[in-house]
């Protein structure tokens, strides 16, 4: 490896980001202890922010050192339609007639399931919902699930211990349960095209494994969280009358268009402001749309980009020196400090590699997709909705860490015996 200045400057500035990652809640501590700073301690604790500052700093030695011509160059040449997609999809799927919808399906299902209410609503949103991202896309589905959970059972009364275990089995089963196709979960849209992997490939190679992982997590939470979920005060009747059918179609259409044209960032862009119009046109309809949300993790989405893009001179020469098992158990190590998707993409790029490896690496990019926030790219969308719910208003990274270990390592056996 002979890596550039810049290369190196990326590197370390992209180690410095997970480091920064890691630290947003001693931010956000600082910023309730130190009010007189508190907003460029705020500004730091947002993990949103993260990479979107780092990648700023990168491209401020670039522009130093080789000038505006190959700075702007370089940010011309990144792909940013995921991080537009990710904010559509998320503003789409959280708006009220959807979540409205969704509502009515789980309650629906749960009902069909010999359960205290309460404990079989919490389990089919942390495995029916998740599954559900292999179809309208993981970020929506993990738009939808932490809505809910947020509403039902992230309340005053909800313990921390139950907030960190449910959103490391979240993110988790979200990473595996997109895998049931060859379009929705990132890691495997990298790849799917370039390795002609189509939909009974997926099914038959990663479907049944990952569909099992994710019914054990749900089923192991629910059952270990049994006895807060019951004294819970859950509610399942809404506070607000819901959307008229008509305007549930309406918005139903308008989340299968961008799901359909996911990869065609000037098709969605155009269905988006359409639904802005129709969401203006009618207001009581609807609740306040998360477009802060949505822009924060596009933000940090595009930092993702920005600086990852300065990585592959160290990540693809060492992933293609291990053999398939240790590219595995690599992969799942690795996605914990860069996007899953990196992982795959950089493994698309490699000429003559055996079937074993390829599923070798996809299978371990997503098994460990919970283990961080930066480790999927819906992962910051769930942390955006969530994080009001814990201390300081921030997850902590190592706390999440803890928690989505055991969803993880059920996935790992999942893959590995199936």
């Amino acid at each position: 490896m002979n890596p550039t200045t810049i290369q190196l400057i990326g590197a370390t500035l992209f180690g410095i980001a997970v480091l920064h990652t890691f630290s947003t809640k001693f931010f956000e501590h600082l910023a309730h202890t130190s009010p007189r700073h508190a907003g460029i301690w705020h500004l730091l604790g947002e993990v949103e922010v993260v990479f979107g500052f780092w990648a700023m700093v990168m491209m401020v030695w670039m522009f130093s050192l080789e000038g505006k011509e190959t700075a702007t160059q370089y940010l011309d040449s990144r792909n940013y339609t995921e991080p537009m997609f990710v904010f559509v999809i998320m503003v789409v799927a959280g708006s009220k007639p959807i979540l409205d919808l969704a509502a009515m399906l789980v309650a629906l299902i749960a009902r069909l399931i010999p359960a205290d209410r309460g404990l079989a609503t919490y389990f089919v949103l942390l495995s029916l919902v998740p599954l559900l991202g292999s179809f309208i896309t993981e970020p929506a589905a993990m738009t939808l699930a932490a809505l809910m959970l947020r509403d039902r059972y992230f309340g005053q009364h909800a313990s921390t211990r139950f907030k960190y275990a449910t959103l490391g089995v979240l993110f988790v089963n979200i990473s595996i349960g997109g895998v049931l196709t060859p379009y929705a979960a990132p890691p495997v849209l990298m790849v799917a095209a370039v390795w002609g992997w189509d939909l009974w490939h997926m099914l038959s190679n990663f479907g049944i494994a990952a569909a099992l992982a994710v019914f054990i997590n749900a089923t192991g939470i629910s059952l270990l969280f049994a006895r807060e979920l019951k004294a819970s005060r859950y509610d399942d009747a809404s506070p607000r009358p819901r959307a008229p059918m008509p305007v549930i179609g309406i918005h139903l259409l308008f989340l299968v268009g961008v799901v359909v044209f996911a990869h065609h960032a000037p098709v969605f862009m155009a269905l988006f402001l359409f639904f802005m119009g129709f969401v203006t046109a009618y207001p009581r309809y609807q609740d306040r749309l998360i477009l802060r949300e949505g822009l924060l993790v596009a933000f940090f989405l595009a930092g993702l980009v920005v600086l990852g893009g300065q990585q592959q001179w160290w990540l693809q020469p060492l992933l293609t020196r291990m053999d398939a098992n240790a590219v595995f158990f690599g992969a799942a190590a690795l996605t914990a400090i860069t996007d899953n998707a990196a992982l795959t993409y950089l493994g698309s790029l490699v000429q003559g590699l055996s079937d074993e490896f390829k599923h070798a690496l996809v299978a371990g990019a997503v098994a460990g997709g919970g283990l961080t926030i930066i480790a999927n790219a819906p992962n910051p969308a769930g942390v955006s909705i969530l994080k009001n719910h814990f201390e300081d208003d921030a997850v902590h990274p190592l706390g999440l860490l803890i928690a989505a270990l055991p969803p993880t390592l059920v996935a790992i056996v999942a893959f590995k015996l199936l």
